[in-house]
């Protein structure tokens, strides 16, 4: 059995081995401090006698690593192994930031639990099960408290453990599901704790104190699945630009407003505040205008009811319903209308039809009566019903009301 050092020695990046076993692009190492993907990290990069890696795995046992092109390697040859620096660094920074960022979720959460965690070239995830959903101050404070606890510069520190002990330490958050890596063997549980903060099962590579991993900026938070809540965030340059990107957008979205990144929030719910009224009251004001738009049609009598037919401009069905109950049980006039049709003009012409209890006319009837002779489709109960898709133009609609 071969099994990665880099959990234990993640400061190793140059290193020479011994060839176990070559197939094609695949080479066994005897020992190796490439990290082969599995808990959510992903494999190291580097080169084995000079040619690139293209993937690192446990297979059978056995850590495998996966070249770009086909090497002049032999069984017992001794390899310069180089271990692509940047992207181990990357990649120990934003794994302890998960766990700081973790630790964080202690102190904001109730029943908190870990059910994921994925490292991407730009981002970082970690899937959290909590009581109740996180929200955007939540959000907020997990970034606050993350950085708090970088600025602190906290150690970092791991060990191996038997399951047993490992599982009898305080408030451990152990998942072997998520966190495979951290069995080394049917006995062995790497334990990772960063110092007053957090501690887990785990293993992944790690920095050696919080200071090491730089600034941590929250992205996003979604819920992939019910009481999950999964946390993007970013660290280093990244996070850096993450930061002044939004720095810059509430400078500038201050200086629209004519106030100061301090008094944005207030200023931007007053501004929604005073939208949401004149979006209020320009609904009243077009539903007035329908409404006497709809006092206006021509009174025509049916089947002995009387009727308020005409066309309708710039208008939805929808928006027609509640002008067309308010006249009716306002009344239209004297007349004695109890029953309106309205139809819209445009490119597509639609049919409405309101009635009173009264009148004896079914509105889902009388539609049903106007697709049957224009086609389309429609429906709606006894005093209120639409129809769309009309083949006519809408005088044609009209004057069929009338004529009936």
């Amino acid at each position: 059995m071969t099994v990665s050092r880099a959990p234990a020695n993640p400061e190793v990046r140059e290193f020479e081995a011994t060839v176990k076993r070559v197939d094609g692009q695949e080479i066994v190492l005897e020992e190796t401090y490439f990290y082969p993907a599995s808990g959510g990290q992903p494999s190291d990069r580097g080169t084995i006698g000079g040619t690139l890696l293209e993937d690192v795995r446990e297979a059978d046992g056995e850590v495998v690593h996966v070249l770009t092109d086909p090497v002049d390697i032999d069984v017992g040859e001794t390899v310069a192994c180089v271990v692509d620096d940047t992207f181990r660094t990357y990649c120990a920074r934003a794994h302890t930031a998960s766990h700081v960022l973790y630790g964080a979720a202690r102190r904001i959460c109730e029943d908190l639990g870990y059910a994921g965690f994925d490292i991407s070239p730009e981002k970082v995830r970690v899937d959290l099960t909590t009581a109740e959903p996180l929200d955007d101050d939540d959000l907020v404070e997990l970034e606050r408290l993350s950085n708090r606890a970088v600025w602190e510069s906290r150690a970092v520190s791991w060990e191996t453990l038997s399951e047993s002990e490992a599982r009898n330490v305080e408030g451990i958050a152990f998942n072997t599901k998520t966190e495979e890596g951290a069995m080394s063997g049917s006995e062995a549980v790497r334990v990772v704790t960063v110092e007053d903060w957090d501690v887990a099962a785990c293993g992944g590579t790690h920095v050696a104190n919080t200071a090491e991993i730089g600034p941590i900026a929250t992205l996003d938070r979604s819920n992939p699945g019910e009481g999950v809540t999964r946390v993007e965030f970013a660290v280093g340059p990244t996070a850096i630009d993450r930061t002044a990107a939004v720095h810059a957008a509430a400078l500038e979205s201050a200086a629209a407003l004519d106030t100061n990144v301090d008094d944005l929030p207030d200023t931007a719910t007053r501004l929604r505040e005073e939208v949401d009224r004149l979006e209020s009251d320009l609904r009243e004001a077009e539903r007035e205008l329908l409404r006497t738009r709809l006092r206006e049609f021509s009174a025509t009598e049916v089947d002995g009811t009387r009727w308020a037919i005409g066309t309708v401009d710039d208008a939805e069905p929808n928006d027609l319903r509640e002008p067309a109950e308010a006249t009716l049980s306002s009344g239209l006039d004297d007349d004695g209308r109890a029953a309106i049709a309205a139809v819209g003009t445009g490119d597509a012409p639609f049919v409405v039809v309101a009635t009173t209890p009264e009148s004896g006319v079914d509105a889902g009837e009388t539609v049903d009566a106007v697709t049957e002779a224009f086609g389309g489709g429609g429906g709606g109960g006894p005093t209120f019903a639409q129809g769309g898709g009309l083949t006519a133009d809408p005088d044609t609609v009209v004057e069929w009301f009338r004529g009936r």
